[in-house]
């Protein structure tokens, strides 16, 4: 494919646990761009790790193909080892030489005869060059990450995937680092592959996200589809963390656990079957008969955010600070009447009227 750094198609790998075979990823497909920075972004467990191994060439897949660069790299019967895949990765852990100095570090993936002037400029990009005699325990955590980042783009790979790098940094470091980083991949021309458990870690920097679950893609969009055009409700909950509740919909109205829409504007081709609720779009009222009770609350600076237990729903809901429910606290819980924060998963925000409660 034209213009295309990484192909994967119909990826499988399974695996053996506790005498089972399990699967780790499930007819996978994705593609990247040259010069694109794609995010994985999933919870624990989902795959996003398995699939980096298998493109850079550590695991054989079960079926399906990989493609770098117009080239099969791994099939069930084909395996081009890790090195001669121009493939370069950066560890959570970053993977230092102790006994190594910055410069020998950064110099490690490349020849003895091969041209060094690369390291050089790509220590300065990074603002490491007046320290490339020091050891990686005499560096910050940050300056440890930016060292990992620049021994894997020395060789001048064509793709660098990153298995949650930030991950081990300080907010503040952690935020700056990733401003960094999309800068230097466009500035090296190279693509390249986020992973994250994290959704505002891969909202803010990469041109697309893959949102991952059980090994399976669910939805690889740009950010703002993400957001406002959530495949599914699996999307909608994990990176949006909007509450997710089952409906049935009769001539005009919706029904839903919290009470009736009404007038719906639906595709007559799309029956929803779910709707997608942000913590804006619900109000919460104490009331000593009601069945909610708020088993939850944090701080979120202009807002309380309550978990709020419902028959067997949890809801994340805001209120304002100068309210007064609390821990423990007895509540009904209804629509506000601004027709804002609802979705249904793999359609448009709708436009909806409020009814009961």
């Amino acid at each position: 494919m034209e213009n295309t750094s990484l192909e994967i198609q119909n990826l499988c790998y399974q695996y053996r646990t506790d005498s089972l075979d399990q699967w780790g990823l499930k007819s996978l497909n994705l593609t990247l761009r040259n010069g694109e920075l794609i995010g994985l972004l999933g919870p624990s467990g989902c795959g996003k790790t398995t699939l980096l191994r298998l493109i850079a060439g550590f695991e054989k897949p079960t079926n399906g193909r990989i493609i770098i660069n117009s080239k099969e790299v791994a099939s069930r019967y084909h395996l081009v080892p890790p090195e001669k895949r121009g493939v370069g990765m950066v560890f959570q852990d970053y993977a230092l030489f102790p006994h190594l100095n910055t410069w020998k570090n950064a110099c490690f993936g490349l020849r003895r005869s091969q041209d060094k002037s690369r390291v050089e400029w790509l220590l300065d990009l990074l603002g490491l060059f007046h320290l490339r005699n020091r050891y990686p325990h005499e560096l910050s955590g940050g300056q440890q990450q930016r060292l990992a980042l620049v021994r894997a783009l020395a060789p001048g790979t064509s793709i660098l995937v990153l298995d949650e790098p930030f991950s081990n940094l300080d907010v503040d470091v952690r935020l700056k680092l990733r401003c960094e980083l999309s800068s230097v991949l466009k500035t090296c021309s190279t693509t390249a592959i986020l992973v994250t458990h994290d959704p505002e870690e891969a909202l803010a920097i990469c041109d697309r996200v893959a949102v991952m679950s059980d090994g399976e893609i669910h939805q690889c969009s740009t950010p703002s589809d993400l957001v406002n055009k959530p495949a599914t409700s699996f999307v909608g909950r994990f990176v949006l963390q909007r509450n997710v509740v089952p409906i049935k919909i009769e001539r005009d109205n919706i029904y839903t656990p919290l009470g009736i829409l009404i007038n719906p504007i639906l595709d007559k081709s799309f029956v929803p079957t779910e709707l997608m609720l942000d913590y804006q779009s619900l109000e919460l009222k104490i009331d000593l008969d009601g069945e909610a009770f708020v088993e939850g609350v944090e701080f979120q600076g202009h807002n309380w955010l309550l978990r709020v237990s419902y028959r067997e729903f949890k809801f994340r809901i805001y209120c304002p600070l100068e309210e007064p429910l609390r821990l423990g606290d007895k509540c009904s819980i209804r629509y506000k009447n601004n027709k804002k924060g609802l979705l249904f998963p793999g359609s448009i925000p709708c436009s909806l009227n409020i009814h009961g409660s």
